[in-house]
């Protein structure tokens, strides 16, 4: 009887290592973004501006939208002018719901 029990214990483990490979797709399926930063001035915050090219329905004509994003800086390492590369997260305050990756290209 204890033999058919750590059968049984064993068994449930399988369930939570399939979970596991769905939770770390959930994970990557994060939208990423590459911007240029146009504000340090807080503190462990930058903002970054996002330039996306839109072809406009009507008129059919390629448009350029920004879009400005809190990002978190644990570092504070950033400049403005720089080109970096963030990913969503979960909120970190009430605006801010992106981090920093990765610096592309440092401002000159």
């Amino acid at each position: 009887m204890s033999d058919d029990t750590t059968t049984e214990a064993a068994e449930p483990a399988a369930p939570s290592e399939s979970a596991a490979p769905s939770e770390s797709a959930a994970r990557n399926a994060r939208k990423v973004r590459e911007g240029t930063v146009t504000s340090t001035k807080m503190e462990r915050t930058a903002v970054v501006t996002i330039t996306e090219r839109v072809r406009h329905p009507k008129y059919s004509k390629t448009v350029q939208r920004n879009k400005k994003l809190y990002v978190h800086d644990e570092t504070n390492d950033l400049n403005v002018g720089d080109r970096v590369r963030i990913a969503e997260t979960r909120p970190l305050s009430k605006t801010k719901r992106w981090r920093i990756v990765e610096v592309l290209e440092r401002a000159r």
